[in-house]
């Protein structure tokens, strides 16, 4: 299992995340806050703004407070490593 930074210490498994995803659009935001009410939110920002939202193939949705384009170039650095 592949782990990757996504900011302040936290890991996520880079095989179980499904989409790397920008935090501005509406849509996004009516899914971070039904996560949040369901419980399935994590907030691994760690008190800084929202800069990337992870969507888990458990369905949890993960906020990073790095941007979208380094979480991703992360996830590809993983990928080539194997």
């Amino acid at each position: 299992m592949k782990m990757i930074n996504i900011g302040y210490g936290n890991m996520v498994s880079a095989e179980r995340i499904v989409a790397v995803v920008s935090p501005e659009a509406a849509p996004i935001k009516r899914l971070v806050q039904e996560a949040k009410d369901s419980g399935r939110a994590v907030d691994a920002t760690c008190g800084r703004k929202t800069r990337a939202v992870l969507i888990m193939d458990s369905g949890h949705v993960i906020l990073s407070s790095l941007i979208t384009d380094t979480v991703a170039s992360r996830i590809d650095e993983g990928g080539e490593a194997e």
